[in-house]
């Protein structure tokens, strides 16, 4: 995982990577299924994240790797953390296991507040290379691996170490600071848990509060019923002339039945739902099981 705390290079802001991020959660439920989503109910406790003064360096990196571990529900990988200089915030050697490497930067021995952040994307690493999730690029599986640590629960840890100011642009892992406030938003709409309490890092929180408006307005786009006025006539516009401006959340299509059916993407799981074109309607997801609200 790269890291960036140098002062002359800006942090990417927007949602520039929010179609694979999207995707990634598609595949996250797809791989682990609703059930398996909901056993990582429980976020990663900022105090497991915490070094205590004093704290010995290697033996503290053991203990919050070891929580991360268990968070992440690998009780049988074992993690060996070290330390050295490089370019990179972390990196992990994948293999078969039990024991895996990883290998953090040196500026960890005195920055200890974001070391939680960094070995979370690379426990990560492992939890996907042991589901065997990727993606076909180098960047699209890293987009992957910051969106499952942040849709599974301990990826608020790499939003929060985000702190820009006069002196310092610092940010931990491949998304921007608002593509983090996006999925944690999504996961706290599935699990009705509240993040915002846990983040030290102001930047982090107004950057969840952007991310989150978005996860929002996309439970409120057509052909849901939740859309608003504006919303609602332009979808009945496109409805009328059967075909969809490009940027549209929905497509038209032929229905095999007969007449019209509309295609969008669940707002939960990002499962691509087909509907008839005929007016009010409750849909129920088959990935995620959310029960939707449409007016087709």
């Amino acid at each position: 995982m790269k890291g960036n705390g140098r002062r002359t290079s800006p942090v990417e802001h927007g949602f520039p990577h929010l179609d694979t991020v999207r995707a990634a959660i598609t595949a996250l439920f797809r791989r682990l299924s609703y059930e398996g989503i909901r056993t990582y109910d429980t976020s990663f406790s900022p105090a497991d994240a915490a070094f205590a003064a004093g704290e010995d360096l290697h033996l503290g990196a053991h203990r919050v790797a070891s929580a991360i571990v268990r968070a992440l529900r690998l009780p049988d990988a074992r993690m060996v953390v070290c330390f050295r200089t490089m370019e990179q915030a972390a990196t992990v050697e994948l293999s078969a296991g039990p024991e895996y490497f990883v290998e953090a930067n040196d500026r960890f021995r005195t920055h200890r507040r974001d070391l939680a952040a960094a070995l979370a994307h690379e426990v990560t690493h492992v939890l996907l290379h042991r589901l065997d999730l990727r993606f076909s690029s180098t960047a699209g599986n890293e987009i992957l691996t910051d969106t499952a640590a942040a849709y599974l629960g301990t990826g608020w840890l790499l939003l929060d170490a985000y702190r820009e100011d006069a002196l310092t642009h610092q940010k931990l892992g491949y998304l921007t600071p608002e593509e983090f406030g996006y999925v944690l938003a999504r996961r706290a709409l599935l699990l009705g848990e509240d993040p915002s309490a846990w983040f030290t890092s102001p930047q982090a929180y107004e950057a969840y509060v952007r991310g989150r408006a978005l996860a929002e307005r996309e439970l409120r786009r057509a052909p849901l019923a939740a859309a608003d006025r504006a919303e609602r006539r332009r979808y009945a516009r496109d409805r009328r002339a059967g075909a969809a401006p490009p940027g549209a959340p929905y497509r038209f299509e032929p229905d095999p039945a007969g007449g019209a059916r509309v295609g969008f993407p669940c707002p939960v799981c990002g499962q691509r739902l087909r509907l008839p074109v005929r007016g009010p309607v409750r849909a129920r997801c088959g990935l995620c099981r959310t029960v939707l609200d449409c007016d087709t």
